[in-house]
């Protein structure tokens, strides 16, 4: 493929470029996830002249209108106030710079990590895990963010045409949620690529480490009150906690680089087992602690009664949704929550008070 010439210098043919983007691959490590044979995309498609198919999936996703509404999607907090606080875009954000750093150091695809990071919360409620729960408890077949984000990318973006990505980063997308209590286990990620491991990991590190500085910067938490152990191992800072679980992670899953020979079976991204068991106590602890008394609050029973009530009004009143999405959703109730679902958390607010005025009331409570 030519360029045209449009600044008076000669064009340039650009296969070259296509075929050192190529070219870099050949070096990474010989369990790495190359675009190159990748299992493609369910539309077939000519090639960039200028980047990898996995790049081209990281630029479809910041482009949409997901998830740029990430930036007002609760992490942990309700509609949080405070500026510094995380939200739904920074936290995926930290995902991929974590999860970027771990494949840089171990020779693995960054843009394929980078690409599913970015996308995997796609599919969050608003007020985050409160109203996944709400919809997971209302819904036949139930609910859960993670195959809602696969429904994003796959079907409801750009007005039903969907992004068209490539299989490796829909899978990675489709896997990285994690179950309560110990989730760093061979087993649990036998069937996944190297890079979707780094996602899965990279966003458990990520939010344990900025969800703890929310807590202390809101002071629900104090530094006394976290495991003394988990802030002497890892430290009391921000930085040191990222830190020490990404140096842990790179040491101990250094055989993906193919540069030593695997002990048994085929490598995987993990901690050292002393690391790993001071974040699985640290995560449940944050569990405890943190997530479900904010759920529980009076500000997460109301975020959880508008979802509810969000729900209802949608399911009665299918003809204030858009047409594409009904003819695409092939029910009223799943239209409902594909509308519902894309809410950002101040939509959701405002839609709740005009269908009950006063409902929204006690949201912020504590805060303003």
């Amino acid at each position: 493929m030519t360029a045209p010439d449009v600044s008076g210098v000669s064009a340039i043919d650009l296969t070259e470029a296509r075929r050192r983007i190529e070219a870099r691959e050949d070096l990474l490590s010989p369990f790495a996830t190359r675009s190159v044979g990748s299992r493609g995309r369910a539309a077939p498609e000519e090639p960039s002249s200028v980047r990898g198919e996995f790049q081209r999936d990281r630029d479809r996703i910041i482009h949409t209108n997901s998830f740029r509404r990430l930036k007002h999607k609760s992490q942990v907090f309700v509609a949080p106030q405070g500026d510094h606080f995380t939200t739904r875009l920074t936290h995926v954000v930290e995902v991929a710079q974590v999860g970027r750093t771990i494949a840089r150091a171990l020779n693995l695809n960054e843009d394929l990590v980078e690409a599913a990071a970015l996308a995997h919360d796609l599919g969050h409620t608003p007020f985050g895990h409160i109203g996944e729960s709400v919809l997971d408890e209302v819904m036949d077949g139930g609910f859960h963010h993670s195959r809602h984000s696969v429904r994003i990318v796959e079907k409801l973006e750009k007005e039903g045409r969907g992004l068209n990505l490539t299989g490796e980063v829909i899978e990675a997308i489709r896997h990285h949620s994690k179950p309560e209590g110990e989730f760093l286990n061979r087993a649990s990620v036998s069937h996944m690529t190297l890079e979707a491991q780094i996602v899965r990991i990279s966003d458990a590190l990520a939010y344990l480490a900025h969800d703890i500085s929310d807590a202390l910067r809101s002071e629900f938490l104090t530094l006394d009150d976290l495991p003394a152990e988990a802030v002497e191992r890892l430290g009391a800072r921000h930085s040191q906690r990222v830190n020490s679980f990404v140096t842990d992670v790179v040491s101990a899953s250094w055989d993906c680089t193919g540069e030593i020979d695997v002990e048994e079976g085929e490598p995987w991204i993990r901690m050292s087992d002393e690391l790993g068991e001071l974040v699985t106590s640290l995560r449940v602890f944050m569990f405890q602690n943190f997530y479900h008394p904010i759920s529980q609050s009076k500000e997460g029973r109301k975020a959880a009664d508008i979802v509810r009530v969000l729900l209802e009004h949608y399911r009665g009143n299918p003809d204030e949704l858009p047409r594409w999405l009904r003819d695409l959703s092939g029910s009223d109730e799943q239209a409902a929550a594909d509308h519902v679902c894309g809410m950002t958390d101040n939509y959701a607010l405002t839609i709740a008070e005009r269908i009950r005025p006063g409902l929204g009331e006690g949201v912020f409570h504590g805060r303003i």
